[in-house]
């Protein structure tokens, strides 16, 4: 990851997205300290966003987090920070029931005290975005949501936009790579027919058709990767524009499947995805609960 982080940066990536969650955020505070020191940008470059994870949803427990992430990453302030879900749920795994308007009044304090220069919300539906905006003394400025080939979520992308919240999309690849694909999760994949011939028009992958299908909708994509090949090929996707034709054809594979479903919340109040009848619900991951930052599993 760092090697991969520094050639994206040595190539002109700007837009760092970590979380506490990720349990790397002292190797991207390495990274992004290295680079300037080096000059090859400097912090105001440097767009830096990280999350505040469910265990820290009281209004005093977002200050300690985002001040842990600033230690951890040796960074004066955030560019944005996002509470990960809606949901509180404690390191033991027990609903702490926190509306996430009282999450939020943290997060606006976290703002007034230079912290972080914006905030925002991840994975929240139109509902409770709609509740949290009628709310708040400082609308978010960000709304993070899988969005994909698969997962459109037209309602929610225009309620956003339509409310000046940026839309960023997490998983913008769904199933379509190996890495996430598995037997009987929907196309496209990346041998698929419609998308290697409209790739084949454009003299560009299949992953660059779909990114630049996002980007075409106004949405911000954060393809994840540690391939430097791909860490170039995915920023090159502004030297084309597919034609209306393209995008119609490119939407047609919208059918409402959720790569991420963390089912194993969804009885724990506020979960913002519909839910699936299952019996026994899975148990919370441990990975989940809760943990050490750095790549020995060391830093608190």
């Amino acid at each position: 990851m760092v090697e991969a982080m520094s050639h994206a940066i040595d190539i002109g990536y700007r837009h760092i997205d970590t979380a506490h969650l990720y349990r790397v955020e002292p190797e991207v505070g390495q990274v992004v300290n290295k680079k300037i020191e080096e000059g090859v940008a400097s912090r105001e470059d440097f767009f830096v966003t990280t999350k505040v994870w469910q265990h820290n949803h009281s209004p005093a427990g977002v200050e300690a987090s985002v001040r842990a992430s600033l230690r951890r990453m040796k960074l004066e302030y955030l560019d944005l920070v996002l509470m990960h879900w809606p949901m509180a749920i404690s390191e033991d795994g027990v609903d702490e029931k926190i509306d996430y308007l009282d999450t939020w009044r943290g997060f606006e304090s976290v703002l007034d005290q230079g912290l972080a220069r914006a905030i925002g919300v991840s994975n929240f539906n139109v509902q409770q975005l709609t509740r949290l905006v009628e709310s708040a003394r400082v609308r978010p400025a960000v709304n993070q949501v899988e969005l994909n080939l698969n997962l459109g979520q037209a309602d929610l992308v225009s309620y956003c936009q339509g409310q000046g919240i940026v839309v960023v999309a997490y998983s913008p690849f769904g199933t379509m790579v190996p890495s996430r694909a598995y037997e009987g999760s929907p196309e496209p994949k990346l041998d698929n027919p419609t998308m290697v011939a409209i790739g084949k028009k454009y003299g560009k992958t299949v992953t660059q058709v779909a990114l630049r299908y996002l980007f075409q909708r106004g949405i911000v994509s954060i393809p994840k990767t540690n391939t430097k090949s791909r860490v170039v090929e995915n920023a090159s996707i502004f030297d084309f524009e597919l034609s209306p034709l393209d995008v119609a054809e490119l939407a047609k594979f919208d059918n409402g499947f959720r790569t991420v479903r963390p089912v194993f919340w969804q009885n724990y109040e506020n979960y913002p995805f519909d839910k699936i009848p299952l019996d026994p619900v899975p148990a919370i991951p441990e990975s989940l609960k809760k943990w050490k930052n750095g790549i020995n599993g060391d830093i608190e």
